[in-house]
């Protein structure tokens, strides 16, 4: 008998696959592989790509730009994640991000004194609160009325355009304002204001929904609602609050894109956002039937859509291609994350198993037969 390994490294083969599938069954896995390998291929194809420099006291570099210009689609889909885990989709963040840039961006244009705080407060404070408004009714109509939440987010999606360019005439609202531009395109801490504003309003989150029954109030009623409504759970005031919580992520996010190129366009501002937020919740690993859901996940995933959106400006896409080409690696990310298809992948590389060896009495046997 052979001795057995003190070292031993007799058990390690059947220690790692087990460590391995561990590993990779995390849920932030794939998300996070799927962005280490954006941001290795942009280093492939331009070697600074990871450089961040100090110029002026404020940081610089790719790494920067997809953290700043990303942030508008981690709130976005902060608020969408809290709306997926509840059975629901919110079609309206789009159009409320115009309608918030709209509005602040027309009374800073009207005010007396366009570059004064309090006038920028106010503008604020007035998105913020149609956006509170967009919320509510979206959950009403959700939660009081029985509307299907695509059916009811949808409405306000078409309508709030038109919304957003009634309140901007049809034009682009160009504003002149150092404080309103220190939301989207100001820097504190050496960092641009509207990542620190976002890893915020993601902190905050986190700490409501995971350190209190918040969070876990949300999955039962998105996992089981039959159950949540016999156990006493009051689905519909769950149901109006991540709707609000939505909207006002999504003005948030519209007051960041407004004031980053100081200007409102009601037609283009977060076009196609909702689409994208969707995506980055569905890539964090949130199932779009409800029940869990993964904050850290969602970031992630909203980090992939921007990293993705970079490299293909980077390549020189057309832009008539790029949601083309955003499409089809966003199917293949999501086939890589998909359990059922890795493991049928798996099957069709395994070989063959070969054919059991004959025993030696049917040897024995078939030589009698030939040699009677």
């Amino acid at each position: 008998m052979t001795p057995p390994d003190d070292t031993g490294a007799g058990t390690r083969p059947a220690q790692v696959p087990g460590g391995a599938r561990r590993f990779t069954g995390h849920p932030l896995f794939w998300p996070a592989a799927v962005l280490a390998a954006l941001l290795l291929g942009n280093v492939a194809l331009t070697h600074d790509f990871l450089a961040v420099r100090v110029q002026n006291g404020h940081l610089y570099g790719s790494l920067i730009d997809i953290l700043q210009f990303g942030a508008p689609l981690i709130l976005v889909s902060l608020g969408m994640t809290l709306v997926i885990a509840t059975r629901g989709i919110d079609l309206s963040v789009g159009s409320t991000v115009a309608i918030s840039g709209a509005l602040a961006c027309e009374h800073i244009a009207t005010a007396k004194d366009p570059g004064s705080l309090p006038t920028v407060l106010t503008a604020i404070a007035t998105a913020l609160g149609v956006a509170t408004a967009i919320g509510l009714l979206n959950g009403l109509l959700v939660a009081r009325l029985g509307v299907q939440p695509i059916v009811a987010t949808l409405v306000l999606m078409v309508a709030g355009r038109g919304v957003a360019q009634l309140i901007t005439d049809g034009q682009i609202i160009s504003v002149s304002s150092s404080a309103y531009k220190m939301i989207g395109g100001g820097y504190w801490l050496t960092l641009p204001f509207a990542v620190l504003l976002a890893a915020a309003l993601v902190a905050v989150t986190s700490l409501v929904t995971r350190r209190t029954a918040l969070g876990m109030l949300i999955e039962s009623v998105g996992g089981n609602p039959v159950a949540s409504r016999l156990v006493g759970i009051r689905a519909s005031g769950l149901l109006v609050t991540v709707y609000v919580v939505s909207a006002v992520c999504a003005a948030v996010a519209g007051l960041m894109i407004s004031s980053n190129v100081s200007s409102a366009d009601g037609n283009n501002a977060g076009l196609w956002i909702e689409l994208d937020a969707i995506l980055a919740v569905v890539i964090g690993g949130t199932a779009l039937t409800g029940g869990r859901f993964s904050l850290g996940g969602t970031v992630l995933g909203a980090l992939v859509i921007q990293t993705l959106s970079t490299t293909i400006y980077t390549l020189g896409v057309p832009p008539e291609t790029t949601l083309v080409f955003k499409a089809l690696v966003v199917i293949v990310v999501c086939l890589v994350q998909s359990p059922a298809f890795r493991a049928r992948l798996s099957r069709s590389r395994r070989p063959a198993a070969p054919d059991p060896a004959p025993a030696a009495g049917d040897v024995a046997g078939r030589r009698q037969e030939v040699h009677p």
